[in-house]
């Protein structure tokens, strides 16, 4: 399923906010946090931890801009890289569920994509992003399409990521 997002960039205060929202919930329902980032670059994570008390449930974040540490550290397939790549439904699965084995987390978000200017592959263009969400063992994904330059991609997909925690602990 693909969501294209004409939106604007967020506002810090925005990102500032849903955080919160994401630590008070993990908080209330005892649920402990990680994250598995490349596009992002450890911007999530970063959210995440500006907010105070995230300490009880932020238990870390894998920042896997390299192929090599997706393998090695996330667990990421070389068969995944080989064929549908990093950018894909199944890296972002695979990061998602890395995390949360390599973390102990109950919940962990991924995000892999292709921030800009360069990097546009056949049927993934500049804005292409990708997330994972494993809660308790069992992970969606889903793509989305952001628009605007390089910074701009990323706070779209820091935000997103935020919103996928959010609903997956409205979920538990």
């Amino acid at each position: 399923m693909q969501n294209d997002h004409e939106i604007s960039t967020p506002s810090d205060e925005e990102t500032t906010s849903l955080a919160a929202n994401v630590i008070h919930k993990a908080l209330s329902r005892d649920c402990s946090l990680g994250t598995a980032e490349s596009c992002t670059g450890g911007l999530v994570s970063g959210a995440l931890t500006a907010v105070p008390g995230s300490s009880a449930v932020v238990l870390g974040g894998v920042t896997s801009y390299a192929l090599s540490v997706k393998q090695a550290v996330l667990g990421v397939l070389q068969e995944t890289l080989d064929g549908p790549g990093a950018v894909s439904s199944d890296c972002a699965r695979q990061m998602a569920e890395g995390a949360c084995r390599v973390l102990g987390c109950n919940i962990a978000v991924s995000t892999t994509g292709i921030a800009g200017p360069g990097g546009a592959e056949p049927g993934k263009p500049v804005g292409t992003v990708w997330f994972g969400i494993c809660s308790h063992g069992s992970t969606q994904t889903e793509v989305c399409l952001f628009e605007g330059d390089r910074s701009s991609v990323r706070k779209q997909a820091v935000l997103h990521a935020l919103q996928l925690l959010l609903q997956a602990l409205e979920n538990e």
